[in-house]
Order: C-alpha cells, then sequence, then structure tokens
C-alpha cells in the first residue's frame, strides 16, 4: 500500500491524502480548499495530484471547507464513488458547499470585470452551486463507532474526535493476503472539557497514523479562564468605551460557541444593553444544524437545556440574513457585538464589518482562531498598522485581541493526550500534516519523539511513501 500526500502537506489548508492499495483501489481522506497564500501557489485549488475518475471512494472528517471545499470540483472532473461520512457532516456539507460556491462565482464574475478591462481573458470559478448540489448526491453517512464495509476486506470507523459537529477520526482497516494494516487519521483534533461538544475520543492502535498539528507548538487559555477574558475585552470596549467588538468567526462551530458563551454572560453578567448581531446567512443555517443533531453535546450543555431550551439565542441577540441589514450596522451607533464570517476574514461580510470599524480606537477586532498566511485575518493577528481593504488604505487604530481558547483545535499538550494511549512498538510510522511547518511541525515533532514515538515525519506535498 501507498500513501501519497496531495494537500496539508508542511501547510494548514487544502487537506487531501491519497492510500493506494496493493490492487489499485484509491481511497481518498479529505478533499480540501486551500486557503490564504496556498490558495494561489503552483494553482493549488485548480489542479489535483492524481485523476479524478481513478478515485474510488472518499472518506471525510469534516466539513470544514479546508477539508471538504474541492469536492465539488472533484465530482465535476469525474469522481463516482460515495463520500462517506457522519450524518452532522452530510448535513452541514450541503449548506457549506454552497456557501463556497456561492463566494466563488461572485469573486469571478469580480475577477473577470478586471480582467475585461485589461482585454485579458475570462475566468471560471472552480465549481458553480450547481456543482455543488450535484456532489450531494454521492454522500452516504454512517454512525460513530460503527464499523462500514467500503469494499471486501477494507473497512472504515469514525470517532468522534470533538472538533466541530460531526467531526471524527478515521480508522481503516485493509486486508491485503495474509496482511492486515491499520491506518489511522486523526482528522482536526478537538479540545477536551470545551462547551458544546463531546470531549474527543482517542483512537485504538494502528500501525500508521496521519496526524494534524495545526498547534502543534503552542498552548491554549483554559476555560473558564477564557470565559472571563472573553468578558474583560466586552467590557473595556462596550461598557467603558461605549464601542464595538467585531468578532470575524467560522461559521461552523466557533460561532455556536462564542454564542453559547454570550448566553451564559448574558445571564451572569447582566449584558442586556449590549446587543449582539449574527451576521452570516451560513452562521444561521449552521445553528438550526446544530440544533437538530443534539446526540453530539455533551453533558454541560444537555443539562443546560433542561432550564434553557434555546442556548443559541438571548433577548439581544440577532441572526442577520438580509444584505441591507447587514449594511444598516455599519450605520449603528453605541456599543454591539458583530460576530460575522468567515473567520479568515477572507470573505463574507465581515470584511466590511472590519473595513467600517478598523479606524476606531473605540473599537476591537476580535480574533479568535487560525488563520492561514496571507489572509487578512492572518495580517491583523500579526500587528500590521495599516491594512489594504475595498482599494483604500487603512489604519488599525481599533484595538486587536486574540483569543486562540476559542479554536476548535486542540493545543500541544491536548494532542499529546489525545495520542498517549497509543501503543508506539506497534505504530510504525506518524505523518504529520495540517500544520505550518516551522511552527506546528517541527515542535510538535520533537515533542513527540520525547513521549517516545520513534518514526515521525513530516511529508512534503506530492510525496508518495510505502506502507
Amino acid at each position: 500500500m501507498k500513501i501519497q500526500f496531495c494537500g496539508a502537506a508542511r501547510t494548514v489548508t487544502g487537506s487531501s491524502h491519497l492510500l493506494i492499495l496493493e490492487d489499485g483501489y484509491k481511497i481518498l481522506l479529505d478533499c480540501g480548499l486551500f486557503q490564504g497564500q496556498d490558495a494561489y501557489d503552483d494553482e493549488n485549488n485548480l489542479k489535483f495530484l492524481f485523476r479524478p475518475e481513478e478515485i474510488d471512494c472518499l472518506v471525510l472528517s469534516h466539513a470544514h471547507i479546508d477539508h471538504a471545499g474541492r469536492i465539488p470540483k472533484l465530482v465535476k472532473e469525474g469522481f463516482r464513488g460515495r463520500i462517506i461520512c457522519t450524518s452532522a457532516t452530510k448535513d452541514l456539507s450541503e449548506i457549506m458547499l454552497a456557501d463556497s460556491a456561492h463566494i466563488q462565482e461572485k469573486d469571478t464574475q469580480y475577477e473577470n470585470k478586471k480582467r475585461k478591462k485589461r482585454g485579458l481573458g475570462l475566468v471560471n470559478p472552480l465549481y458553480s452551486v450547481e456543482d455543488a448540489q450535484h456532489s450531494l448526491k454521492q454522500f452516504v453517512s454512517i454512525k460513530y463507532e460503527e464499523w462500514y464495509q467500503i469494499k471486501q476486506g477494507v473497512e472504515v470507523l469514525f470517532r468522534d474526535n470533538g472538533h466541530i459537529l460531526g467531526s471524527g477520526s478515521v480508522s481503516i482497516k485493509i486486508k491485503e493476503g495474509d496482511r492486515l494494516i491499520k491506518v489511522g487519521f486523526t482528522g482536526d483534533i478537538g479540545r477536551p472539557n470545551r462547551p458544546i461538544l463531546k470531549d474527543p475520543k482517542q483512537m485504538d492502535d494502528v500501525d500508521v497514523l496521519l496526524c494534524e498539528s495545526t498547534y502543534g507548538g503552542r498552548i491554549h487559555e483554559a476555560f473558564p479562564d477564557d470565559l472571563d477574558h472573553f468578558y474583560k475585552v466586552i467590557k473595556k470596549t462596550c461598557i467603558d468605551r461605549r464601542g464595538k467588538i467585531i468578532i470575524p468567526a467560522f461559521s461552523i462551530g466557533r460561532t455556536q460557541e462564542i454564542v453559547y458563551m454570550l448566553d451564559k454572560l448574558h445571564h451572569e453578567k447582566n449584558l442586556d444593553r449590549i446587543p449582539v448581531y449574527v451576521d452570516s446567512p451560513l452562521s444561521t443555517n449552521a445553528t438550526e444544524i446544530y440544533r437538530n443533531h443534539t446526540e453530539c453535546f455533551d453533558e454541560e450543555i444537555s443539562a443546560h437545556l433542561q432550564s434553557d431550551p434555546n442556548p443559541f439565542g438571548f433577548n439581544n441577540l440577532q441572526y442577520i440574513t438580509e444584505v441591507e441589514e447587514s449594511k444598516n450596522l455599519n450605520m449603528m451607533e453605541g456599543p454591539a457585538i458583530i460576530i460575522s464570517a468567515s473567520g479568515m476574514a477572507e470573505a463574507g461580510r465581515v470584511i466590511h464589518h472590519i473595513s467600517n470599524n478598523i479606524e476606531n480606537e473605540n473599537n476591537t477586532i476580535l480574533m479568535v482562531g487560525y488563520c492561514a498566511k496571507g489572509t487578512l485575518g492572518a495580517r491583523i493577528r500579526n500587528g500590521e498598522k495599516e491594512i489594504k481593504l475595498f482599494g483604500e488604505m487603512k489604519q488599525v487604530k481599533a484595538s486587536v485581541e486574540l483569543m486562540d481558547s476559542f479554536s476548535a483545535h486542540g493545543d500541544q499538550k491536548e494532542m499529546l493526550d489525545f495520542l498517549d494511549n497509543l501503543d508506539r512498538k506497534s505504530l510504525q510510522k506518524i505523518y504529520l500534516v495540517h500544520g505550518d511547518y516551522e511552527e506546528g511541525q517541527l515542535p510538535f515533532k520533537r515533542c513527540l519523539e520525547d513521549k517516545g514515538f520513534e518514526k515521525v515525519l513530516i511529508p512534503e506535498k506530492g510525496e508518495i511513501h510505502v506502507v
């Protein structure tokens, strides 16, 4: 058997790993979109390192776009196999892929206007909304903790890894002759003791493991410390300065956790005077899907539901869907909290909110998770004092606060704890994927070796390894 690393190799986005079995059967683990500067390097999103029509099956760890975002393109170019995932992942993928297609169509229209003026040829979007809808026909949902036969001698199992709703680690048993190979893929490892979702469950022993490493070099703030930190940001900005907090947040997972924490603070700290807006149609739809999948909730929120049947809503919270309502937020005076997609501030309404509020020193831009290199979010996180938005240079006068504790990714210690039960002798190789090479993968490799894991490799994009 061989493994080819087709994305998220020494970088964070574009998760895609190809298993080529001895009999030629091909299983793709994830088919993600490259984001940030990786979206433009070597036409990453335009070209696959394999022929889509030759892929027999796709196993999808979760619905985030950097893991699922190229599925419509894969289907468009000839893939006809099953897309195997959990039920919640299937439901979330329906709205995520449609939203991604819509953004790409709009971005292409804008780009073609510029190209036409310069006399250049027109370009096509990566895929259309129709392509996204068509790809959904190939999704097959299975339950956690149940082995599913992909084909004779090959089975797959998902185990809840606590990252986002429906996310799972992947275990695959492959029988080749007299040999049984057990391959593991962590997907994105979630965090224990966080609101809403169940804690990550450790994987069983495997022979080969593909392991994410996003925060391999960092330690997060702990809950409830982050709840106190969050309140201090709200008090400083909205109460003391009468300013606005702009929160770029991923529509799935991050937004729901922030709203849930605001729900708790609303009751504990009496924040009735501060309006909260979730300005994202995708976030609104995703929240409805969260409400429909309570089987994924942990004991804390399940108990909370007994006294508060709507943990994603309170008196001063408003979900915004219409464009005009979104524009009106920028005319509004007084304190407010605006949560809007995308989390990396690369697309969507949040860019307008940042543009309209970044030059006011009473306001705060609150960054709550990882941003790929080259994104607007990364430039804000890195402390740039001047940023170009919609063709105009803007001075960064608003405060910039970082709260990586909101991240759905486990930190270095949490990932080590997740892996600690694995038998070092039976685990032949660990391949680190989905991480920045310098900041995430190298420090995490050293930590794993200190913990007794012997062969830890960091593959480059396109590399093929024999198992």
